[in-house]
């Protein structure tokens, strides 16, 4: 560290320590000094020989300096003071010559000028400081307070003596989730005219809530004192209930979806800005599970942490070699035949241990990270389905299906394998299709283009309509498991799952079941006509080598194909 940031460092814990001082002391302080300077400038005139000299302009830096604390009205008493003073010491202290009338009269108009100017001056800096501060810590657009204004205030509060009723400072923070669609509908203004107008509900919440601020465009947060968690649950809940009710945004009625996360102060230990990032994460665990309102819990933060740090490690262990893929098994229920795989991505840390899909998949996939991870994936099932001359389904996600060079990666993929492009399948959640259907279907027909097959999975769990399903170049769909379980139970179940295949059939789709756990299952779902069928009942997914000694074993003559059927392991997926 240079002397120049040591002496600055030095001077904030001056200015720190000052300002955590009490005004009235604070205040004292300033006019000890400035009487001080008056009396050292006074002696210095006096002990070097009178006004004659220059000394006297040394009484300017009392006059400057109460400017600057009390602006004009301080440096013209002060001034003032200076000059009488001034007045009273003889020309020559030697000689006891006393001063003309004038000299010390132009000497005094001189003090109060120069100090009507410096106050002025200085009146002028703070009331621009001011204005920049009061900017600073206002919303330009909306004019409500904003995040600095929060923290300066959550600083003051986390500052105070505990209560002894155990409550203390609440922070809410709202999400308004739609407001994308309000801006594309009606522009900036409107998401302006909203968080005002949700604002002015937001202020009849009661005497415990000190402020609302605009965090960002789409958030606002709420400031309470004191709350303790069933106040601050409560209060939570009536804002919910605001977003149901009707709001005016440049006369247009509408209806907000909001989306809330709430911390409270419990320990010496929390800050501004920790309070207000529990709240931001209990905010987003809140989306996640789809709920309304969600209170700060450690957990949130600490998987939060570990899934930061496992997504940061995805690109190095794609380098490393540390996924791999494993496949699991799809049979024909006509005669018990394996037709197919499913490749499944999978993480060996390096202890060798697996890690589940669910703990990083769903980050990957709303990531950058997609593409890497989706050529890795595309790459091995082209080297396996060349290997023993099976169709090889792999999953796309929405990321996937909008990235032009993804798609014209694997096209060009499966031509220099050399493998015919049909043993390739491409399998699409209806979900993926939710958010853009004429782009989809122009992503897809590239991919039938190749020769490669194109099905959707998840099927019956996305799309109320079946519309779709006519104008999308498709060659199969996987019913998804929930219409699965309870098939042997549920009568209702069983005609269900029946609509579903007659639906595939009816559009010439290969239509192929998931999570296949049971004989019964297996039995119904060949009576019912279903083409295809994966499931534990069969095989979990294995690396390359297992599935293949797997499918060996299962094709020896003595096998039987039915019968013999048994559950391979615990779910992994």
């Amino acid at each position: 560290m240079t002397a120049l940031s040591r002496a600055q460092c030095a001077w904030r814990a001056v200015e720190d320590r000052w300002r955590s001082c009490p005004p009235a002391a604070r205040e004292t302080s300033r006019i000890m000094v400035l009487v001080a300077l008056l009396a050292l400038g006074t002696l210095i005139v006096y002990v070097t020989g009178g006004t004659r000299y220059a000394y006297p302009y040394l009484m300017l830096i009392p006059v400057l300096l109460a400017g600057a604390w009390y602006t004009w009205r301080g440096s013209l008493l002060v001034a003032l003071m200076a000059g009488l003073l001034m007045a009273a010491i003889p020309l020559s202290v030697a000689s006891g010559e006393t001063q003309a009338a004038l000299n010390w009269v132009i000497r005094l108009c001189l003090y109060l000028a120069i100090g009507a100017f410096a106050g002025c001056l200085f009146e002028r800096l703070r009331q621009s400081h001011l204005k920049a501060e009061r900017a600073s810590r206002t919303d330009p657009r909306a004019g409500l307070p904003n995040e600095i204004a929060l923290e300066a205030e959550l600083s003051r509060l986390l500052k105070a003596p505990q209560r002894l009723d155990g409550r203390s400072t609440g922070v809410i923070l709202i999400r308004i989730e739609d407001v994308s669609e309000i801006m594309e509908a009606l522009g900036a203004d409107a998401c302006d005219d909203l968080v005002l107008a949700i604002n002015r509900r937001l202020v009849r919440l009661g005497p415990n809530l000190l402020g609302c601020y605009r965090v960002s465009g789409a958030e606002l947060a709420l400031l309470l004192w004191p709350v303790g968690l069933d106040e601050l649950n409560r209060i939570a809940a009536r804002v919910v209930e605001l977003g149901e009710d009707n709001l005016l945004a440049l006369g247009v009625p509408l209806r907000a979806q909001l989306v809330l996360g709430s911390a409270l102060h419990k320990s010496c230990d929390d800050t501004p800005g920790g309070l207000v990032r529990e709240a931001r994460i209990a905010m987003l665990a809140a989306t996640e599970k789809q709920r309304s309102h969600c209170h700060f819990q450690s957990a949130f933060a600490r998987r939060g942490v570990q899934n930061i740090k496992l997504i940061a490690r995805v690109r190095r262990s794609l380098a490393r070699g540390e996924f791999e893929l494993h496949y699991q098994p799809k049979l024909r229920l006509a005669d018990g035949r394996v037709t197919g795989y499913e490749g499944l991505i999978r993480w060996r840390d390096e202890q060798g241990n697996l890690i589940p899909p669910g703990l990083f998949m769903p980050k990957v996939e709303n990531t950058t990270l997609i593409a890497p991870v989706t050529r890795f994936v595309a790459a091995e099932a082209c080297r396996f389905a060349m290997s023993q001359e099976k169709r090889v389904s792999i999953n796309f996600s929405v990321r996937n299906l909008m990235d032009d060079a993804l798609l014209e990666e694997l096209g060009e993929h499966v031509r220099q394998s050399g493998m015919e492009p049909s043993r390739l399948e491409v399998e699409i959640t209806e979900s993926a299709l939710v958010h853009d259907l004429f782009a989809a279907k122009r992503a897809l027909e590239r991919i039938r283009s190749c020769g490669i097959r194109v099905s959707i999975d998840d099927f019956g769990t996305g799309f109320s309509s079946f519309e779709y399903l006519r104008h999308l170049p498709l060659t199969g769909l996987k019913i998804d498991r929930a219409f699965v379980e309870g098939l042997e139970h549920d009568r209702r179940a069983r005609k269900l799952m029946a609509c579903l295949i007659d639906v595939g059939h009816a559009l010439d789709l290969e239509v192929t079941a998931e999570g296949v756990e049971t004989q019964e299952q297996h039995r119904l779902l060949r009576e019912m006509g279903c083409d295809r069928a994966q499931g534990f009942l069969y095989a979990k997914a294995l690396p390359a080598e297992e599935v293949l000694a797997w499918h060996r074993e299962r094709e020896r003559p003595s096998h039987n194909q039915v019968s013999a059927l048994s559950c391979r392991g615990a779910p992994s997926e």
